[in-house]
Order: C-alpha cells, then sequence, then structure tokens
C-alpha cells in the first residue's frame, strides 16, 4: 500500500484570497476580541450608552462600553471594526473549507489578546505547533493528518527577545503560572518548584505556554522577581530568532498578525523539542514538522540543509538516533528521506 503524502497543495486561487487577507489584517491595528457582536443602545441612567455586546469566548457573553448617544465618531469607529471583523470571520471559514488550516478559539482569544498588546511588535515570535500551522498556510499547504491520529493541541509556544522577563511588557501580559506540573516538562532540577507558564483570561481555563528563552538545554524553568509565571529555557534560542518573518495565523474567526521564525530552523527545533514530549504528541508535533519541511523542499531545496548546518550541535546531535522513525514517516517524499538521511548520519546498529 502506497504511504500517504505528508502533506497537498492549496490551489493558486485560494492561495490568493489567503494572501489578501493577511495583507488586509495588518492593516487595521487592533482586533475584537471574539465574535464581531452587536451594537446596543441602552437607557436608565438618564443618559443612553452604545455598548458592544459579544461572546469573547463560546457560551460566555460580554460587553464593552463605546460611548455616549451622539458620540457619532465612537459609534463609526466601533461599526467599521465589527464590519471588519465579521467579513474576516466570513473569509476564514471560507478557508478552512478550502483546506487551510484554523486553530481553535481559544487560541484565536489568547492571540488576539498578546497582538492587541503590542508583543508581537515587541519581539516575541510564534513558534511551535502554530508557527507550524501559519507556514503551511503562507506556504500554500494542507496538511493531511492521519485517521485517528491525536488532534494538534492548543499549546503556546513564543520565543522571547533578549532579557525579555526583565522588560515592563512581560509583566502585562495575560499569563500566570501553570496550573499544575506537566508531565511533560523536563523539572529544574536547581529549581524544581518554578512554575512555567499559562495564558488565562476570563473564562477561559488556563492554556500552557512556553516562553521561551536562552539556556543550556531544553525545558528549564526561568524565574524573575516580579512575574508568577517562568520562562523556559531552550539551546537554539538564537538561531531561532535569526532574521524573524512576517506572517499571520487563522484563528477562531480571526486572522492574527504574528512573526515567526524562520520555517526550516523552525522544522528542526520543533523536531527537537518533540524529544520532550509525551508519545502521542511527539508523534504529531514530528508529521506536523516534517510536513513542513517537506513543502519547504519543493520550494528551496537548499533551505533545510542550509538549516541544519548552522543549527546548534546541542539540538542536532539529540537528533540523530530519531533517523530510523523519521524515515518512516518520510516514506511518501524520498527527497525528504534523502535530506535526513544525509542530515542525520549513518543508520542505527
Amino acid at each position: 500500500m502506497k504511504t500517504p503524502a505528508l502533506f497537498r497543495p492549496n490551489q493558486p486561487a485560494f492561495r490568493q484570497q489567503y494572501t489578501a487577507l493577511r495583507e488586509q489584517s495588518l492593516t487595521v491595528g487592533a482586533l475584537l476580541p471574539g465574535t464581531p457582536g452587536t451594537l446596543q443602545l441602552r437607557r436608565g441612567t438618564g443618559y443612553a450608552y452604545w455598548y458592544r455586546v459579544y461572546y469573547p469566548v463560546p457560551g460566555k457573553q460580554a460587553e464593552t462600553l463605546v460611548g455616549r448617544e451622539g458620540d457619532s465618531a465612537a459609534e463609526n469607529a466601533m461599526r467599521a471594526q465589527m464590519d471588519f471583523a465579521e467579513s474576516t470571520a466570513r473569509q476564514v471559514s471560507m478557508l478552512r473549507k478550502l483546506g487551510f488550516h484554523v486553530a481553535d478559539k481559544a487560541s484565536a482569544r489568547a492571540l488576539v489578546e498578546l497582538h492587541n498588546l503590542g508583543a508581537f511588535e515587541s519581539g516575541l515570535l510564534l513558534a511551535g505547533n502554530l508557527g507550524c500551522i501559519a507556514w503551511l498556510n503562507e506556504l500554500g499547504a494542507r496538511l493531511r493528518q492521519p485517521a485517528g491520529e491525536l488532534a494538534i493541541p492548543p499549546y503556546l509556544e513564543l520565543l522571547a527577545p533578549e532579557a525579555f522577563l526583565s522588560q515592563p511588557l512581560a509583566a502585562t501580559l495575560p499569563l500566570g503560572a501553570a496550573p499544575e506540573a506537566s508531565a511533560e516538562t523536563v523539572n529544574d532540577t536547581t529549581n524544581p518548584l518554578a512554575p512555567h507558564a499559562a495564558i488565562t483570561l476570563p473564562g477561559l481555563p488556563a492554556m500552557p505556554a512556553d516562553i521561551l528563552v536562552a539556556g543550556p538545554r531544553f525545558g528549564a524553568a526561568v524565574s524573575t522577581p516580579g512575574l508568577a509565571w517562568s520562562g523556559t529555557t531552550t539551546p537554539d534560542h538564537a538561531y531561532l530568532r535569526a532574521a524573524p518573518a512576517s506572517g499571520a495565523l487563522l484563528a477562531g474567526g480571526h486572522c492574527i498578525p504574528v512573526r515567526l521564525p524562520q520555517a526550516a530552523r523552525l522544522v528542526w527545533h520543533q523536531l527537537y523539542a518533540s524529544l520532550r514530549r509525551s508519545a502521542p504528541r511527539a508523534t504529531v508535533e514530528r508529521r506536523l514538522a516534517l510536513s513542513l519541511a517537506a513543502v519547504l523542499l519543493t520550494l528551496d531545496p537548499w533551505a533545510m540543509l542550509t538549516a541544519w548546518e548552522t543549527a546548534p550541535a546541542a539540538i542536532t546531535e539529540p537528533l540523530r538516533p530519531l533517523r530510523d522513525s523519521l524515515l518512516i514517516s518520510a516514506a511518501a517524499h524520498p527527497d525528504l528521506q534523502d535530506l535526513l538521511a544525509d542530515c542525520l548520519g549513518t543508520p542505527s546498529a
């Protein structure tokens, strides 16, 4: 039986629709959280006020004061934002049907908040599974996920700039301590009780998050006075931060502007990070990374090899034992198998 390909290319016309939406998203500034909502005029205090009524998360209604009745500037500005949000939601829904990857609503809520706080403009990069998904959309490819395989879990991995934990922005982000230690996280033997991080927003369960900072190994917690959460070390921090790219993530009903590591470097990082995951999640992350690698080889045959040659030994050496399993996973892509064999060395004994 022929092994199915890891990805399928999207049609050029569909890619143009995505590109147009992404370009629009870069021009609007702050995004409205949740559903577009409706405007309601309320009286009862002697004055009338406009409110935007919406759902920040499924099943939970909220409202935001817009302005007094007669404040046409505030009313018209909000109507324009809501019209844009409604248009975006329709386009994202259509792109989902056309095969583009759309992250869940909880991830959308978290990333809209980070965008509105200026986190990506200030240097945070979206890495991890969501970074790979953003790159697949950007490169016009659709992941082929086997039936029965674990769904890509909601989990944020954000690459922080140097000294980020001591910057004022770090204290304003919607981050708290992870609710409990994860079995998939390496314990910091020098500070075993140090928490990692979680996105904490009203109405949402805490979403695990790794804020990646420089360190000699992956997964150790780095605490900073005044922060309830900790950063997570990774030995390829500087490698991942080199020459980031602008991009966007489709999530919920949003198209959220983000900054991304170079795609080829993100592939090698993801494969390395998968070594620290439980078996089901590691399988999902490796397939996602290999899918992105296969797409890159069709567009730029040298990108993956160049990224390997510049990667630190701290991430390349631990990958060598994965050689045989990665070759099996890449069976439908001979060029990718050749690359992996060249990079990872001789077969295991």
